[in-house]
């Protein structure tokens, strides 16, 4: 048997040298296709894997408190849109001060700006700086650590001293080559000491987050005094099994503090890190999905290219295959034969796609900053795929071949 399948492959590859030309495009044809679905697939991988990365370090044991944008819901048959009211700072600092749970910790915090221009000295950064005003516990709570200086104390955020941690991109900028800790900076006027330097965090959808400044959330609020502010609050459970009996007491916490009455719903929103992380990667599965109808549709065109080389190999050969069952050779020898040279030639298509398609998608990834990991899935998706192309288009070219008539076949012309 394996004599055999030795033999057909030789016979096949013989085939394909004969027709060089016409088996590359059909190569291609087929690569094409493939290129696209692991393409877009080792895109999605890496979005994916980029998504996890940022809100992995929340930990599973964090869930925030803030304002739902917009929810829809029914009444009688109808949508209507609700939106929420923001969180005021009173709310969010009654909540932190009514909110007992043990072994947890409540930080309260917001976007001051996201535009803001930052100086040291004669230096200065464009006005694309965000500021957000915390407490001791935000950087906790948030998962972000310091790769040089400190984090807040208590005293820090009590006595509203003028201390800042700056994001990683200002060692690169304007306070390149020199170390940052004890330098001051400038924000709208006000001096500020820096006492530590985040870790690097790189840009989500575009976004840097490293151009961030943490300062205490008083002096953020006397510097920002922008009208309807909203307040996040962000709470970290000593164990992840406590999880949603905390959220349960926050839950409930918060509707004392908006005097909410046992018939009417949330105004608010109660979301858990892990869910956030879900409800994202929900929405890149359509971009899956998108891949497969773009990739199907493709190799269905390989499909029939493929199909038709083959046709046209068993017209041409079909003296070849007459000499060949004059010999002795059995239906089921022609059959495999020329299904062997249709699943090399959907092989071949099916491998140079592969590489096409992980090098387009890591050339992307990288673009974006995503962070690239080879999508196994993808992979195997795309052999699995060529394979069953070539099944699909070998199979009828080679039950033809395998019932020519010897004797019509050996008049052949």
């Amino acid at each position: 048997m394996f004599k055999l399948f030795r033999e057909n492959v030789r016979i096949a590859i013989g085939s394909i040298r004969t027709q060089l030309l016409r088996t590359i495009l059909t190569v291609l044809i087929i690569a094409i296709g493939i290129t696209a679905l692991v393409g877009i697939l080792t895109l999605v991988s890496a979005l994916e894997n980029t998504i996890s990365s940022d809100f992995a370090s929340m930990g599973a044991n964090t869930f925030n408190i803030n304002q739902y944008e917009t929810s829809t819901r029914r009444h009688g048959g109808e949508e209507r849109e609700i939106i929420n009211p923001i969180i005021s700072y009173p709310e969010a600092v009654a909540f932190k001060n009514k909110y007992k749970f043990p072994l947890a910790e409540t930080s309260v915090s917001f976007t001051a700006t996201s535009t803001a221009e930052i100086k040291y000295e004669a230096a200065k950064t464009d006005p694309e700086n965000t500021i957000v005003g915390v407490d001791e516990f935000f950087m906790v709570n948030s998962g972000l650590e310091t790769s040089l200086g400190r984090n807040f104390t208590g005293f820090d955020i009590q006595n509203n001293t003028y201390n800042c941690i700056v994001g990683s991109d200002f060692q690169k900028g304007i306070l390149k080559d020199i170390n940052p800790i004890d330098k001051v900076i400038s924000i709208r006027g006000a001096k500020f000491k820096v006492i530590g330097v985040l870790k690097e965090k790189g840009s989500t959808f575009g976004n840097s987050q490293d151009l961030r400044v943490l300062i205490p959330i008083q002096v953020a609020r006397s510097l920002f005094t922008a009208p309807n502010i909203n307040y996040t609050m962000s709470v970290m459970v000593a164990k992840k099994e406590m999880l949603d009996e905390a959220i349960d007491n926050a839950n409930s916490t918060m509707r004392r503090v908006r005097k909410l009455s046992p018939v009417k719903d949330n105004n608010f929103a109660v979301v858990r890190s892990d869910d956030l992380i879900n409800r994202i990667l929900g929405i890149t599965q359509y971009l899956g999905i998108a891949a497969w109808l773009i990739g199907i549709i493709t190799i269905l065109g390989s499909s029939i290219a493929l199909m038709n080389i083959m046709i046209v190999s068993v017209t041409e050969r079909t003296r070849e295959i007459g000499v060949r069952k004059a010999l002795g050779a059995k239906k089921s020898t022609i059959a495999f034969q020329f299904f062997i040279e249709t699943l090399l030639i959907g092989q071949m298509g099916g491998l140079l796609g592969i590489v096409f398609g992980i090098t387009i998608g890591y050339i992307i990834a990288t673009a974006m900053d995503f962070v690239f990991v080879i999508p196994w899935a993808a992979i195997m998706s795309a052999f699995i795929t060529s394979f069953a192309v070539a099944i699909v288009s070998g199979l009828y070219p080679a039950v033809k071949a395998s019932k020519l008539d010897p004797i019509e076949a050996l008049r052949y012309e």
